[in-house]
């Protein structure tokens, strides 16, 4: 966003921001908006979900987030045109940069042939953690039971189906790492014990 040097425009772009996050902290009551949050184009929710954002978060492109679960995006966060579909929960750590890329924790239909028209059951979703300062890029995918380490870059178009560890660039679908910012030191360090995707048989890449 252009920065406003005067003052006098500096209060009013203020003003307008305030008053847009209440209008559609009035509009959808599951939504708590933190002061300070930035609305520049459309914000819409759909179903149930219940939404948290923190202080300082910007949506610049139209943002959507549907579903029945639980979004928490905390503060200083760029979303940039994403589609976040949350049926139990999805993390988003401060000062994380979202692109225009797909957000699912849910797969939304049972695996299984014999019970795609059956309700969902317990392994269709799994809950999704980005951690702090990640970057996704535009048109990639992070699918369910997913964490990403903090300081990570998802790459253009990616299809990510596990869990990214800290301080790494991941590509590609199936994905792959091709870069580390950490030295082997840090790593050891930051590393966490990556999470186990839950239905096992989602591990199985589409490129294949």
């Amino acid at each position: 966003m252009q920065k406003l040097n005067h003052p006098f425009l500096k209060v009013l772009a203020d003003r307008y921001f305030e008053v847009k996050r209440l209008y559609y902290q009035w509009r959808y009551p599951n939504v708590k908006l933190a002061k300070g949050v930035i609305i520049k184009d459309a914000f819409t929710v759909n179903g149930s979900v219940r939404v948290t954002i923190g202080p300082g978060t910007r949506l610049i492109k139209g943002v959507l987030i549907y579903g029945s679960g639980e979004v928490t995006i905390g503060s200083n966060v760029l979303l940039n045109g994403p589609w976040i579909g949350c049926e139990r929960s999805i993390t988003i750590e401060d000062d994380c940069l979202i692109s225009d890329c797909a957000i699912a924790d849910s797969d939304y239909h049972n695996l299984e042939p014999h019970l795609r028209h059956s309700p969902p059951g317990p392994k269709v979703s799994g809950p999704i953690v980005i951690e702090r300062n990640v970057w996704i890029g535009a048109r990639a995918t992070v699918m369910k039971g997913v964490r990403i380490g903090q300081d990570s870059v998802i790459g253009l178009g990616s299809v990510i189906r596990k869990s990214v560890p800290a301080g790494v660039v991941a590509i590609g679908n199936p994905q792959q790492i091709v870069k580390h910012f950490y030295s082997e030191e840090q790593s050891k360090t930051n590393k966490q014990e990556p999470e186990q995707i839950t239905d096992a048989e989602s591990r199985i890449s589409i490129a294949h």
